[in-house]
């Protein structure tokens, strides 16, 4: 295992350290827990989202004006605990109301749901939202349901926006669920990753063989094929995307293509460049496109695309600004 750390067990937190010495001016750590806040924390709405570290940017790279204004950073690859829950959403309480953003994993669902009930057994109003974009499986090893995958920083994004405007808790909800019913997912990957405290891959997959539809901790796909090339991988993951979603003709979709930790930004721009021409043949209008590494899989190469269907309420919130260590847009 080659990897830049120091002890396996200490990743996490000396991770958050250096998040808090590169940008002290977006976020602060809450002491004692593996939980980063806004520094300028804003009397509104607020959004807590997290998972299991191994993902970054995501959650903590997206703290900040117009996303979040909380995230909690489980063991890599595991659901942070509800103590650490409940200490983010008591870090943001603005007396406003507080938003959690779940991805759906058993795991995560179970201990964001317990810390809920903590914070209304001590008077905090709070709602929550259950991401499950990803259209590859169904049920999978840690879900019931369908994952939740990259799609969530739409999420993040616009029901951030809206907070960021001073909604109400009940709309910032409200347009939260309209992202996840209108956004969809599927990715892929060419090797499996190393979780630092395992010192070994999660999985083996053969040098001429490429994983489609695994999940972002490498659960298992829908099948394992011969490599192919760009062209013919994003029109596979275009046609389940694009099957499980109606989007007519002249509508608009926001696009991600999102890098799963170890494949090149070359690459990606490949990809994305056969993602607009099945769009543009099918007569759905490209609004925005973001290509990078949002959210990862530790050094994994693959990718996923995800598309999100937008109306104009949508549109407007998307195009609001943001401005956080992962995701500027002015």
């Amino acid at each position: 295992m080659k990897k830049i750390i120091n002890n396996p067990e200490n990743v996490v937190n000396e991770m958050l350290e250096g998040i808090v010495k590169a940008y002290p001016e977006y976020v602060k750590r809450v002491e004692g827990f593996d939980v980063l806040v806004r520094a300028n924390l804003k009397e509104k709405v607020t959004l807590v989202s997290g998972g299991g570290s191994g993902h970054e940017p995501s959650h903590g790279g997206f703290v900040g004006e117009g996303m979040l204004d909380g995230a909690v950073a489980g063991e890599v690859f595991t659901s942070p605990t509800p103590d650490q829950v409940f200490e983010a959403v008591k870090a943001v309480d603005q007396g406003k109301g507080i938003l959690l953003v779940i991805k759906n994993y058993t795991g995560d669902v179970m201990n964001f749901e317990m810390a809920m009930e903590l914070a209304e057994a001590e008077g905090i109003q709070v709602e929550s939202v259950i991401v499950n974009d990803d259209v590859a499986v169904e049920n999978s090893t840690y879900t019931t349901g369908r994952r939740g995958i990259a799609g969530t920083i739409f999420v993040h994004k616009i029901a951030g926006a809206a907070a960021e405007k001073g909604m109400k808790l009940d709309e910032v909800k409200r347009i939260a669920e309209k992202v996840i019913k209108n956004v969809r997912s599927m990715g892929m990957a060419l090797t499996p990753c190393t979780i630092p405290a395992a010192g070994k891959p999660g999985f083996e997959l053969p040098e001429d063989e490429m994983e489609i539809g695994l999940g972002i901790h490498g659960e298992p796909g829908t099948h394992r094929d011969k490599i192919k090339n760009a062209k013919e991988i994003v029109i596979h993951l275009m046609n389940k995307i694009l099957a499980d979603i109606q989007i007519n003709q002249k509508e608009e979709v926001v696009v991600l293509v999102n890098g799963l930790g170890g494949t090149p930004l070359m690459e990606l721009y490949i990809a994305n460049n056969e993602v607009d021409k099945i769009l543009k043949e099918k007569g759905i209008k490209t609004y925005k496109t973001i290509v990078g590494n949002y959210m990862t899989s530790i050094e994994m190469a693959g990718f996923s695309i995800s598309v999100l269907k937008l109306d104009d309420e949508l549109k407007e919130l998307l195009d609001e600004r943001a401005d956080t260590p992962a995701f500027r847009q002015m």
